[in-house]
C-alpha cells in the first residue's frame, strides 16, 4: 500500500514532482486547507511538508494516527507543536540550509538600509522631491557589527561585514574561539555586544530564553544611535521597548522583517516610524531559495518514509549519513541488549536507572544513537510498536527512569562492546553485554551478570541459574525433548568460587508452561525463564 504524503503549505514544484514520481507514494495537495478541515484530511497519511503557515497542532497530531513525520520547508518550527509531536514518536524536520544565503542577503541589505535610507529617499522621489541634505547616512566600513547568534545564516552575514571592512563581534553559547578564530571574529558577551556595537543583527531561535532578549535594559546599555536588524523570529526584540528606543534616538535606525504576531496588525505603531524598515517575513523569499528548501524537505522526507536516518530532525539526534552506516550493525545490537536487559530486569522492582557502557572503535562516532537504540529495545515491550528514537526518552522520563551513557578507555577483550545496566529500586541491579563479530556484523552477547559466554540472540532463549552438578543438561534436554523443542545453540558460564552456574539455552521455539514447571521442579534448577530475543 502506498504511503500518503500531505502537502499543506505551497512547495516548490521540483520537490512535488520528486515525491509524485516515487511509486512507493501517494501525493495530496490540500493548500490553503482550513484549520478546521485539516484533521479529517490528515487520518491516514504517513507525512505532512508544511511551510510557516499552516498549523501542525496537538489536535492536528491526535487524528493523524499514521503519522511518521512532519517536514517543514524552512527553519522555524513554531507552527508545529513540538511536545506533542514528540510524545506521539513523530519525527519533525526541517531545513536549515537551504534558505541560508537568501536570509544573510536580506539581513545585510536591510542592514545596508538602516545605514543608508535608500527607501526613504526612493518615496520622496516619488513625489517628486529631491531631499539630498534629508538622507545623509554613514558607512559600515570600520564599524563594529554585533552579531546574536553565529549559526548558518550569522556566519555568513559575518563573512559579508569583514568583506565591508567590519569588525564582527559575536555572541553565541555555543561558539568556540577555535570557530570564532576561523570565521575570524571575536567572541563577546551579550552586554559586551550591546556596549561595543554600532550595528546589531539577530539569528537566534525564539525560546524562553531569547524572547524579549532584546529589551529597554539592553537598549540602555548600547551607543546612541545603534542600528538593529533582525530577520530571525519575532519576539526576540520586544517591539514596545524598540518603538521608544526609535522615538527617542537611542536606536538610530532598525530593520525588521520577522514580527511579535503575524501578519502584523495594520494600526500596529511601527508601520508609521520613518526609521524603521518593514519587510513581510521575506527571509527565504528567493526563486533560489523556495527551490532549495522544497527539494531538500521532499528528500527529507522520503528518506525517512523508506527506513531511512532523519536528517535535520529538531527533535532527536542527527547523525551524519556515513557515520550512521559506520554504526548500524551497533544500533541492532544495543537495541538487542535494551529489549533483553527489560526482561532480566522484570517484575524485580522498579527500574530507576539505565547505565549504557561503549568501549572500543564505536567510540570514534556520535554514540547518541546507541543510547537511543538501547531506549527503543528496553520500551519494546512496555510501550508497543509505537516507540521510536523520538518518543523513547520522553517515555522513560515520564516513567522516571534515568538513563546514563559512558564511553569507556577500559582495556577489553573485544574491538567493539555495548554494556547496559538497569538498575533497580533497592540496589539490585542486571547486566547484559556484547559485541558484533565478523564481516557480518553477526551479533553475540558475552555478559550476562558477570557470567562471560558467546552466544547469538536469537529465538526464544531459556536461561537457567542451577546448582554446578552432573546431569543437569541430560535432564533439561530429556524434558525439552519431550516437549518437541529443539535446542539450537547452548552457552555456559561457571561461577568463580561458587557452586552455581548460569546456562543460556537458545532454542528453535518455547516451551511449555508444562516443560517450565518440570525443569523449575528440578531441586538443582534455581530459576528458569524464558526470555525472546
Amino acid at each position: 500500500m502506498k504511503k500518503k504524503i500531505l502537502i499543506a503549505d505551497k512547495l516548490a514544484a521540483a520537490g512535488i514532482a520528486a515525491l509524485k514520481a516515487n511509486k512507493s507514494f501517494e501525493v495530496i495537495e490540500a493548500v490553503g486547507t482550513p484549520a478546521d478541515k485539516l484533521p479529517a484530511l490528515v487520518a491516514d497519511v504517513s507525512a505532512i511538508l508544511v511551510r510557516s503557515e499552516t498549523q501542525i497542532t496537538k489536535e492536528v497530531l491526535a487524528a493523524a494516527k499514521k503519522l511518521e513525520c512532519v517536514g517543514r520547508a524552512g527553519v522555524g518550527v513554531d507552527n508545529i507543536d513540538l511536545d506533542a509531536a514528540t510524545e506521539r514518536g513523530v519525527i519533525v524536520m526541517n531545513t536549515p540550509s537551504g534558505n541560508t544565503i537568501a536570509t544573510a542577503e536580506l539581513t545585510f541589505t536591510h542592514l545596508l538600509c538602516t545605514a543608508r535610507p535608500v527607501p526613504n529617499a526612493h518615496k520622496t522621489m516619488r513625489e517628486g522631491k529631491w531631499d539630498r541634505k534629508l538622507f545623509s547616512g554613514i558607512e559600515l566600513y570600520q564599524k563594529t557589527l554585533g552579531v546574536l547568534g553565529l549559526g548558518r545564516i550569522g556566519a555568513e552575514v559575518a563573512k559579508r561585514a569583514l568583506a565591508f571592512g567590519m569588525t564582527v563581534l559575536a555572541y553565541d553559547p555555543y561558539l568556540t574561539e577555535a570557530r570564532a578564530k576561523s570565521l575570524g571574529v571575536k567572541v563577546a558577551s551579550l552586554d559586551e555586544v550591546f556596549a561595543g556595537a554600532d550595528f546589531i543583527t539577530v539569528h537566534m531561535p525564539l525560546t524562553e530564553q531569547t524572547k524579549d532578549m532584546v529589551n529597554a535594559a539592553a537598549f540602555a546599555k548600547m551607543k546612541k544611535g545603534v542600528r538593529i536588524v533582525n530577520v530571525a523570529r519575532g519576539g526576540i526584540i520586544n517591539e514596545k521597548d524598540l518603538s521608544d528606543a526609535l522615538k527617542t534616538g537611542k536606536v538610530a535606525f532598525a530593520g525588521l522583517d520577522v514580527f511579535e504576531v503575524e501578519p502584523m496588525a495594520p494600526d500596529n505603531e511601527l508601520r508609521s516610524l520613518q526609521n524603521l524598515n518593514l519587510t513581510p517575513h521575506l527571509g527565504a523569499s528567493t526563486t533560489e531559495a523556495q527551490e532549495n528548501v522544497g527539494v531538500e524537505i521532499a528528500d527529507a522526507v522520503a528518506r525517512v518514509l523508506e527506513g531511512g536516518p532523519a536528517e535535520n530532525a529538531v527533535n532527536m539526534p542527527t547523525v551524519d549519513r556515513r557515520a550512521l552506516e559506520q554504526l548500524r550493525p551497533y544500533l541492532g545490537l544495543a537495541e538487542k541488549l535494551g529489549f533483553i536487559i527489560q526482561q532480566l530486569a522484570e517484575g524485580q522492582g522498579r527500574v530507576e536507572k539505565l547505565r549504557i557502557t561503549v568501549e572500543g572503535r564505536v567510540t570514534e562516532f556520535d554514540t547518541l544513537p546507541i543510547n537511543r537504540a538501547v531506549q527503543r529495545g528496553y520500551l519494546r515491550n512496555i510501550a508497543g510498536a509505537l516507540v521510536n528514537d523520538v518518543n523513547a526518552p520522553h517515555i522513560l522520563k515520564r516513567q522516571g527512569v534515568a538513563v546514563e551513557l559512558t564511553q569507556s578507555n577500559n582495556e577489553s577483550d573485544y574491538k567493539d562492546y555495548i554494556q547496559v545496566e538497569a538498575h533497580i529500586s533497592g540496589g539490585k541491579s542486571f547486566l547484559i553485554g556484547g559485541t558484533v563479530v565478523g564481516k557480518a556484523h553477526s551479533m553475540r552477547v558475552v555478559n550476562i551478570n558477570g557470567h562471560c559466554f558467546e552466544f547469538s540472540p536469537e529465538g526464544p532463549m531459556l536461561v537457567l541459574e542451577n546448582k554446578d552438578v552432573p546431569g543437569i543438561v541430560g535432564s533439561l534436554g530429556t524434558i525439552l525433548g519431550m516437549d518437541k523443542v529443539n535446542i539450537a545453540t547452548l552457552a555456559l558460564s561457571r561461577t568463580d568460587g561458587k557452586a552455581t552456574a548460569l546456562a543460556v539455552y537458545v532454542l528453535d521455539t518455547a516451551p511449555s508452561d508444562n516443560a517450565l514447571n518440570l525443569i523449575r521442579n528440578n531441586p538443582a534448577i534455581l530459576s528458569a525463564r524464558v526470555l525472546r530475543a
